[in-house]
């Protein structure tokens, strides 16, 4: 069986290197990495060296052609497939230089050939080939112990393939010579069997590299999308941060402002209560100014104390009434802190200003399932779009605190089923404003 090259272990191995170099060729198509058309040439040069053992006689003279020629190709593309596989020009870049220097010779040794068997003949071609062949193999060594300089299983793995079929394919070679060449066919070996086990145990070695290599590409492609997700992360709570420190001094200007008027109507008894009721929304805000998130419950609680500052400033005041879905477990919610506040804050500076009578605020936090939906309605002045845009016709952009609230928002659920709308739901016979504010219970 080992003495005809039509039995099936050859035909097993011309087919596998066949279909790998076909492989490797598409996946180059695919995505243009040089190393896959390199291992394509290099497989397909073995693929077409090994038809010569089945060639017809009439095919033979092609052959002697070709034979020296198509190695020495093969060997180019080898030489380039390492270049890219294990990266020599980075980790051995003078060691590289030479490997440069022999892929070029091997180019033009095989056209050399050509024209030797054009002029002298095959054993010509033959002659040169054994001398030549020892050179190679020296600086084949030299170049495989350079390369355990560069860490790695692979390079040990790339090592052991390319050694093992040096040294198979030289018993293929030098063994007829060595021991005769009726040797070992006389004993049912064809001495190229070494050489096409060799091949295979060598592809079979690049071929776990390459997997490695793949495997490694696509690690560091989760890393960077890790580390860009985390990156993106940090930039959102920096954005988050930013917008509310920025709302926290416009949100306690208004707060002095109050205290200030009561000074002015010389209301000591009222100025010191809301600056006893003044100090507690401090301490709450700086506890919470350095996180981006608090528990619902706790949002709630330092919102209603901001609440009955307003109602004590208010002349007449006004009611606050807050409904919840008994079924929300406000303490397992996370939103950034004060984040209805300054739609409050703008229903009682802005609604209630010009309003007579009886001001009302209600908030009502329905449970929807994945999603919390807040309703702020307002019985206030409502919302004049005509009067807005005669006033400022160049803008129609949302005040600061508004727009710095609903981003906050968006950012944490990352724009994700979070919506807020503002709405004048005045009629003929009431005014008022509607804020909806949903986004999702999880972050």
């Amino acid at each position: 069986m080992l003495l005809d090259f039509s039995s099936e272990i050859y035909s097993w191995v011309r087919g596998a290197l066949l279909i790998l170099s076909i492989y490797h060729l598409v996946i180059y198509i695919q995505n243009k990495d040089k190393l896959y058309l390199f291992y394509s040439l290099y497989l397909l040069s073995f693929f077409i060296y090994f038809l010569k053992d089945i060639s017809t006689p009439d095919y033979r003279p092609i052959y002697n052609y070709i034979n020296f020629s198509l190695q020495f190709l093969g060997y180019a593309a080898y030489v380039l497939f390492a270049r890219k596989l294990l990266r020599t020009k980075k980790y051995i870049p003078e060691w590289d230089v030479l490997l440069v220097i022999e892929y070029k010779l091997f180019l033009i040794i095989a056209f050399v050939f050509l024209i030797i068997q054009a002029i002298y003949g095959y054993n010509y071609q033959e002659r040169l080939f054994f001398i030549l062949m020892p050179i190679f193999s020296v600086f084949s060594l030299l170049t495989y112990i350079v390369l355990t300089k560069i860490k790695g299983s692979h390079v040990t793995f790339f090592i052991i393939g390319s050694l093992t079929y040096v040294f198979l394919a030289n018993i293929s070679f030098l063994g007829p010579f060595a021991l005769g060449n009726t040797y070992m066919q006389e004993r049912g070996i064809e001495p190229m069997f070494f050489t096409y086990i060799g091949a295979i145990i060598e592809t079979t070695m690049f071929a776990l590299i390459i997997g490695y290599r793949n495997r490694i590409f696509k690690e560091k492609i989760k890393d960077a999308e890790l580390q860009l997700a985390l990156k993106t992360k940090e930039m959102s709570d920096l954005k988050m941060t930013v917008l509310q420190t920025q709302m926290d001094p416009h949100f306690l200007y208004n707060s002095l402002n109050s205290i200030n008027n009561f000074v002015l109507k010389n209301d000591i008894e009222t100025a010191s209560d809301y600056i006893t009721k003044f100090s507690r929304l401090i301490r709450e805000i700086l506890k919470n100014s350095s996180r981006l998130t608090i528990p619902f419950e706790e949002d709630l609680g330092v919102q209603g104390l901001y609440v009955r500052l307003e109602q004590m400033r208010m002349t007449g005041g006004f009611d606050y009434i807050v409904t919840i879905d008994n079924t929300i477990d406000l303490n397992k919610i996370q939103v950034p802190p004060l984040f209805m506040q300054p739609y409050i804050e703008n229903a009682i500076w802005h609604g209630f200003s010009n309003k007579k009578g009886y001001k009302k605020i209600s908030l009502t936090i329905y449970d929807e399932g994945e999603n919390i939906r807040c309703e702020i309605i307002d019985n206030g002045v409502g919302i004049d779009k005509t009067k807005s845009r005669k006033k400022d016709k160049k803008s129609e952009r949302k005040p600061f605190g508004l727009r710095a609230s609903e981003d906050r928002i968006k950012m944490l659920h990352e724009n994700l089923n979070v919506y807020v709308i503002i709405e004048d739901i005045s009629d003929e016979s009431t005014t008022g404003t509607k804020v909806t504010i949903k986004f999702p219970k999880k972050i």
